[in-house]
């Protein structure tokens, strides 16, 4: 008994030693697959770590996202404060900043931010800012985020302007995260050609607004007005193996005499079909 017992505590200790186990990554599945033939290894299956991360994290990267359906001038300006002065703001120190320093009878009247509430806010915490109307051509040039009214889906909206790159205007959006627009569309739904710009020394400004790669994966506007509204069409098959599936299976007597099991028992699938009156 005492040996059984020794060589079983051998046996663990060499495998846990042997074996080189690593802790598991946060956000991290394994995948495994054949190895190549033509790689000299010694494991015939290939085991690799890949880290996931949720589409929606990623599509809000770099945004506060707006709490409130009437908060989108709240939220920009604090994405822009954090992503490119380097603030650590939450949307709702801001819109209590917003709401002390700004005209806050308007504010509450429009239930909105105004270009100036954000003037008098940003004044106030140290940095100058303002708001300037120019052309297409002006906010390219800036080389700088800026936060841009637009008029977009029947409602007046804020965003912030993140860069210009082969024809196309990227923009954080607290509402709907990291998205872009054709040039000639966002000039139509631009605000009055207005822009607002915080002044910052070139040492202590922030790229959390800079564009990454994923941001240049776009589907242009004539793809998503094509593609949007089409049905999707599965084969005949696979409709027929989806519809036996959730039928009843029975046992009867194949009559079909051109059958290769004619007169001999076969399984059949009973299906319901409900007609309306």
């Amino acid at each position: 008994m005492l040996e059984i017992t020794l060589g079983s505590a051998m046996i663990y200790y060499f495998a846990s030693h042997a074996l080189d186990i690593k802790p598991k990554p946060a956000n991290a599945v394994y995948y495994t697959e054949l190895a190549d033939p033509r790689d000299k290894s010694f494991s015939r299956f290939h085991r690799e770590t890949v880290e996931i991360k949720p589409a929606l994290e990623n599509q809000f990267r770099g945004i506060v996202r707006q709490a409130y359906d009437y908060s989108c001038g709240s939220a920009a300006l604090t994405t822009l404060l954090n992503g490119h002065v380097g603030a650590q703001l939450t949307e709702q120190q801001t819109m209590e900043g917003l709401l002390r320093f700004g005209e806050y009878n308007r504010i509450v009247e429009r239930r909105s931010f105004s270009l100036l509430d954000m003037k008098r806010f940003v004044t106030a915490i140290g940095f100058e800012s303002g708001g300037f109307k120019g052309e297409f051509s002006d906010l390219i040039k800036q080389d700088q985020p800026a936060i841009v009214p637009i008029s977009y889906a029947g409602f007046k909206h804020f965003v912030v302007y993140k860069a210009y790159k082969n024809g196309r205007v990227y923009v954080a959006d607290p509402a709907l995260g990291n998205i872009s627009f054709d040039q000639e569309r966002f000039k139509q739904i631009w605000e009055n050609n207005t822009l607002f710009l915080i002044s910052v020394p070139k040492a202590q400004q922030k790229n959390l607004l800079a564009l990454q790669d994923a941001d240049l994966r776009h589907v242009d506007d004539a793809t998503i007005n094509r593609y949007a509204l089409v049905d999707a069409q599965f084969s005949t098959d696979y409709m027929n193996k989806i519809a036996d599936k959730a039928s009843t299976m029975r046992r009867v007597i194949d009559q079909n005499k051109n059958s290769d099991t004619y007169n001999q028992p076969i399984t059949t699938f009973m299906r319901l079909y409900y007609k309306r009156k």
